[in-house]
């Protein structure tokens, strides 16, 4: 803080502190005019209503003063007038610093211990299970959703399931958390509009979902020579680059003819931030247990 906000606000105090006192010596001896009923004039509901006027009672003069005198020691005692330290020195670094240091030194032992064990061991552990829910919370939740069930609109996917872009082993989990992923549909609008039309039958055909029939003939030759070389022949996916598996009822971006076919005519684009620069590893190892945990059927609230 300047020296100028510093005076600034030290005389926005001294004024407001100035005024309060002169008030509080000033309002138990101020004559108001009452009339002779003892009340001040004013009146409501016809007449029904009056106000009556009576001094501040003592309990009220005593606990006002106790609260002045409370008010002009904290800043005594605590920064808050002007640039002044307090004579406890205390400050908000200093004790969120020691909070910190407290809170790891009871998280440390914790986080070594499931270090040791295997991302599917560390699945299984009800301690890492409740730690590695409060971090998912802190961090993943804004965009697979509190209890992991994915969001059709960003491409997040459905960590509930047993369907993996790049993989559902431990070290496939854990490479996903620490270093991101980048996923990209390019865009085969330049196919025409019959051609996405026909293959958005094909990919319904794939998942076993109603469709074309006489469409989806039509575009299974486009997609085998053009889409297959991500997807694989049958469209059952490639884990290495992160393209989805078509033939399942398991959607990115849902799975409605529409949304098929944005898919294909507009592309899709998906980022996966890496957490590494946020979370340490060993943290990323525990948050990876909690997701392993998700996928085989565990509450997003585990207790």
């Amino acid at each position: 803080m300047s020296s100028g906000w510093s005076w600034w606000v030290i005389g926005l105090i001294v004024l407001n502190l100035g005024v309060t006192f002169f008030l509080f010596l000033w309002a138990p001896r101020a004559k108001v005019p009452v009339l002779p009923d003892g009340t001040t004039g004013h009146v409501w509901a016809h007449g029904a209503l009056r106000e009556g006027m009576h001094r501040l009672p003592g309990w009220w003069i005593v606990a006002s003063l106790a609260l002045y005198f409370i008010g002009a020691g904290y800043l005594v005692l605590y920064p808050g007038f002007g640039k002044y330290k307090g004579t406890l020195g205390w400050t908000s670094g200093k004790e969120l610093a020691a909070a910190t240091a407290a809170n790891d030194a009871k998280l440390d032992p914790v986080l070594k211990r499931l270090a040791a064990m295997s991302v599917e061991a560390v699945a299984a552990d009800g301690q890492a299970q409740r730690l590695g829910e409060r971090l998912f919370v802190d961090n993943c939740a804004a965009c697979h959703g509190r209890a992991g069930l994915g969001n059709l609109v960003l491409g997040a996917p459905n960590l509930t399931d047993n369907d993996w872009l790049y993989g559902g082993t431990g070290q496939d989990i854990t490479t996903s958390i620490h270093d991101g992923r980048s996923g990209v549909m390019p865009p085969w609008n330049a196919l025409g509009e019959p051609t996405v039309k026909n293959l958005a039958q094909y990919v319904l055909s794939l998942s076993g979902q109603p469709h074309d029939a006489a469409a989806a003939a039509a575009g299974e030759p486009i997609f085998k020579s053009t889409c297959s070389a991500c997807h694989g022949p049958e469209g059952k996916g490639n884990a290495q680059i992160g393209a989805p598996n078509l033939t399942d009822t398991i959607w990115l971006y849902g799975g409605t003819q529409a949304a098929i076919e944005t898919s294909i005519r507009d592309g899709r684009q998906g980022h996966m931030p890496a957490w590494s620069p946020r979370l340490s590893d060993d943290e990323i190892h525990v948050l990876a247990g909690y997701v392993h945990h998700l996928s085989l059927g565990g509450n997003a609230t585990a207790r």
